[in-house]
C-alpha cells in the first residue's frame, strides 16, 4: 500500500477531523451571542461628521445615545480616509467625553497668578471691548494724503479646522475692522 499522503487527502482529513472535534467538544455560542446584545453602539444614533483637527477632512461616524457620545470611528464610506484615522482623529472621542475637559472659560487678570472661571457673556463682552480698544488706538485713517482706513495693531490667523463659510465670515469681519495682517494656516 502506498502511504504517500497527497495535499487533497490532507485537507479532507483535517477538515473532517476539525468538524468532528467541533461537534464533540460542544462549543456553546450562547455566551458570544449574549455579549453582542450588550454592544455599546447597538441602539446608538449614527451621525457622520468631519474631523476638526486638520485640513484633510477625514470622515468620522459619531454614535450617540440620549445625546451623549458613546463611540467615534472612521467612516468607511468617506472618500478621503475610507475608515482610517490618524492618532489625533482616533482619540476624538476624548474631546466629547473627558472628565478634565473645561466647561467654562478661564480668565487671568493682568499681574495675577491664578485663573478664574468666568461666564461666556462676560468673556465675549471683554473680547469685543478689547478689540474695539485696540483698533481705535492703532487705527490709521490717512497716510500720505490718502485714505487707508486700516489697523496694524490686530492680526488674524485662521485655522484648518474652520470650514469655507467660517473662513469667509472671519475674513469679512477682519476686513471690516481694517485688519491688514490676515493669514491662514494653509498659506503659512
Amino acid at each position: 500500500m502506498n502511504s504517500k499522503l497527497t495535499r487533497r487527502d490532507f485537507l479532507k482529513t483535517t477538515g473532517a477531523f476539525s468538524a468532528i472535534l467541533f461537534l464533540n467538544l460542544g462549543f456553546d455560542l450562547a455566551d458570544v451571542e449574549a455579549s453582542t446584545n450588550r454592544l455599546k453602539i447597538k441602539y446608538a444614533k449614527e451621525t457622520p461628521t468631519i474631523c476638526p483637527y486638520c485640513a484633510v477632512g477625514c470622515g468620522i461616524i459619531t454614535h450617540t445615545i440620549d445625546g451623549k457620545v458613546v463611540n467615534t470611528e472612521g467612516d468607511p464610506n468617506h472618500p478621503i480616509n475610507r475608515g482610517s484615522l490618524c492618532s489625533k482623529g482616533s482619540s476624538l472621542f476624548q474631546v466629547a467625553i473627558n472628565e478634565r475637559r473645561m466647561k467654562k472659560p478661564l480668565y487671568r487678570a493682568p499681574g495675577s497668578d491664578r485663573w478664574e472661571e468666568k461666564e461666556w457673556g462676560w468673556v465675549l463682552d471683554r473680547i469685543a471691548h478689547r478689540i474695539k480698544e485696540t483698533r481705535d488706538a492703532g487705527f490709521i485713517a490717512r497716510e500720505s494724503n490718502m485714505i487707508v482706513n486700516r489697523t496694524e495693531a490686530i492680526a488674524s490667523l485662521g485655522g484648518a479646522a474652520l470650514d469655507n463659510e467660517e473662513c469667509y465670515l472671519l475674513a469679512k469681519l477682519m476686513r471690516g475692522l481694517g485688519v491688514v495682517f490676515l493669514e491662514h494656516q494653509a498659506r503659512i
